[in-house]
């Protein structure tokens, strides 16, 4: 079962890098993510979502390949990669894999001007390492599927690390 974190960030550009930390570590194989995604809210107010995966666009390639191999096999390649292309790109904007588009942008909306938030669903981790690495970043938890003492540790991990010291 995965494990559902969402921590809401100071600037619009801290979320993306902790979420650039995170790919980096799944690299290493310290975390397996399901999926992560990143909302903005920007000065006006506006919410917008970003994506790990654009399932539209890897929809309309994948339609696109089978399209073109079946069009390519009834003589009419074109009209089949056109064809598996449409219809790749509606599946893919259709289906919605990892944390609910819904959900996110509604806690996008709790969010103030000019702040971010990740959401990220973990599969399996190596929770002290990764937590070395992400608490630099600090952030304040919004939600999780952890228990009540795992996210008040969680949270203290955030407040403590986060905090940065003037020199």
């Amino acid at each position: 079962m995965s494990t559902l974190i969402a921590i809401a960030y100071d600037d619009i550009f801290k979320a993306e890098e902790v979420r650039l930390t995170l790919a980096k570590l799944q690299r290493e194989h310290l975390i397996e993510l399901e999926d992560a995604a990143v909302v903005v809210k920007n000065a006006d107010g506006k919410v917008q979502l970003k994506q790990a995966i654009n399932l539209t666009t890897a929809g309309a390639a994948s339609g696109g390949f089978w399209g073109l191999l079946i069009g390519t096999l009834f003589l009419v390649p074109l009209f089949g990669a056109a064809v598996g292309a449409a219809t790749g790109a509606i599946g893919g904007a259709l289906s919605d894999i990892g944390v609910d588009d819904n959900f996110m942008r509604e806690l996008g909306e709790t969010l103030q001007p000019n702040t971010s938030a990740l959401f990220i669903l973990i599969k399996k981790v190596t929770p002290d390492k990764v937590l070395d690495e992400v608490s630099k970043y600090g952030g304040t938890v919004l939600r999780t599927s952890l228990s009540k003492d795992d996210e008040e540790q969680l949270q203290a991990v955030l407040n403590t690390y986060g905090v940065k010291v003037s020199e």
